[in-house]
């Protein structure tokens, strides 16, 4: 039996990943793992953001379009999709250890173990790495989180994103780079290596980072900024949205993304020399790959927001490496997405999986064992949809109030909005979208605005940190 090695990076946009085509940040390890596997390039989202991901990548099942949405106890982001794993489902983690594989899973990304969501079944071990932008892990700071004194650290120059009360709360007792999210996520996992690997074993390693907040140790930040000329605000909260900078701020919040991506690239380093000291490297299948991407200003937006569903959220990095030679530094143009990856990494490994999953084996599209399925991919990001193929990109909300369309042919970089032109091509790439979901898509009665739902933390605390408009709509509510 071959081992698996499954790598989540969150929120790791593919033009910033050298093996993708990106010419000035460092990946040096993942452009390795792509050089001796395959770089899928149609790979994107099924449905955003985060915990939407997670459910399709644990299960093989989709979920799009987000029917039967109840909101999760004990979670506050009002997104349909944003759903606990369901009872009645198998994960991936529970199908190999039933195989006899020993499994573990090593995770920041605090959204996985909130009350209810049940991302931890099936796995022997697992551990959760405390801190990460939002997690409810020490008492928010209160007063004016721009304060220098609020940095823990020298090797924490600034730090850039939302929800800063709380993460500069969480990293206070930081003092140096292996305080960092990354290398103690990575470290645990090789550890655990080191313990288990005489097993047949499936890791599974989901690292919130390079997600915002973006604070990476400085060695990394110099990489891409000259702090000693850079004049502008050290540390910088945002919001979803348009957000303004003074001159040099928006070349200083790049370079920061940029350094977190060098930093997590060292780290997935640390895990591949692990495994190939312990002799695994060539008897493992490793998949690394992005949830999404993130919106850094490239259209006028900071963060995730569901009506700009452009390429720079919306393209992944999509990575397998098989233990078999014959497909190194290989291109694939599948379209694939992450409900595929439980049934390809089950099949490679030489399991059978379960009846009724939605996922595919896209290595068999790589070897040519089967033909390629699809010629389009889907997604939503409540209330949007999105649909993409070799010629155009096209969203829409779920009310079919607003829409946009792109030619990719002719608009690579999605700049110029051709919907008013044609309506007969956006009539029918929306007719798509809607055959796929099997009719209307949901309409829910939701709370949201913009990047709110990441901001409060508890919609009915009269002490917490929601915007006015949320506590104005909360208020209409109640009187209704």
């Amino acid at each position: 039996m071959f081992n698996v090695v499954l790598i989540m990076l969150d929120s790791l946009r593919r033009d910033h990943v050298g093996a993708y085509g990106n010419t000035w940040i460092k990946t040096p390890n993942i452009d390795q793992l792509a050089s001796e596997g395959v770089r899928f390039i149609n790979a994107y989202p099924e449905a955003l953001p985060t915990i939407p991901v997670r459910r399709a990548m644990h299960t093989g099942m989709r979920t799009f379009p987000c029917r039967n949405y109840k909101a999760a106890k004990g979670d506050v982001v009002l997104i349909p999709g944003w759903q606990p794993i369901p009872e009645d489902k198998i994960t991936l983690a529970e199908i190999f250890r039933h195989k006899g594989y020993v499994t573990g899973l090593f995770a920041s990304t605090h959204h996985m173990f909130k009350p209810s969501m049940n991302f931890h079944r099936g796995y022997t071990c697992w551990e959760f790495i405390r801190g990460q932008e939002a997690d409810h892990f020490k008492r928010p700071l209160e007063g004016d989180v721009t304060n220098l004194d609020n940095l823990p650290c020298e090797e924490m120059y600034g730090i850039v994103g939302h929800s800063l009360p709380y993460c500069l709360a969480n990293v206070k007792d930081w003092r140096e780079e292996s305080d960092w999210f990354a290398p103690r996520t990575f470290g645990a996992a090789a550890k655990w290596l080191e313990e288990n690997s005489d097993d047949s074993f499936f890791l599974a390693i989901d690292e919130f980072d390079p997600h915002e907040p973006w604070n990476p140790p400085l060695r990394y930040l110099e990489q891409y900024l000259d702090v000693d000329s850079y004049n502008g605000r050290r540390i910088i909260p945002t919001v979803g949205g348009p957000n303004s900078f003074k001159q040099g701020e928006l070349e200083y919040v790049l370079a920061s993304y940029a350094g977190e991506v060098t930093h997590c690239d060292h780290y997935v380093g640390v895990l591949f020399d692990k495994i190939k000291s312990l002799g695994h490297w060539d008897n493992t299948v490793i998949a690394l790959v992005s949830d999404h991407g993130h919106n850094i200003m490239d259209h006028g937006v900071m963060h995730k927001i569901p009506d700009h569903m452009y390429r720079e959220l919306m393209d992944l990095v999509y990575i397998i490496k098989s233990p078999e030679k014959d497909y190194f530094g290989v291109e694939c143009d599948a379209y694939v997405a992450h409900h595929d990856i439980p049934v390809t990494l089950m099949e490679m490994a030489g399991i059978v999986p379960p009846e009724g999953l939605d996922g595919r084996n896209v290595w068999k599209w790589v070897t040519g064992d089967a033909p390629q399925t699809r010629d389009y991919a889907t997604c939503i990001f409540y209330p949007w949809l999105w649909t993409r193929d070799s010629q155009y990109v096209y969203m829409t909300d779920n009310e079919k109030k607003m829409e946009k369309l792109y030619d990719l042919e002719a608009d690579p970089f999605e700049k110029y909005d051709i919907s008013n032109e044609h309506s007969d091509i956006c009539k029918r790439l929306r007719q798509r979208i809607w055959n796929e979901a099997g009719g209307d898509p949901p309409i829910y009665d939701v709370i949201r605005q913009g990047h709110e739902w990441y901001e409060y933390p508890d919609i009915h605390d009269p002490r917490g940190t929601f915007s006015e408009s949320l506590k104005r709509q909360r208020d209409e509510r109640v009187k209704k």
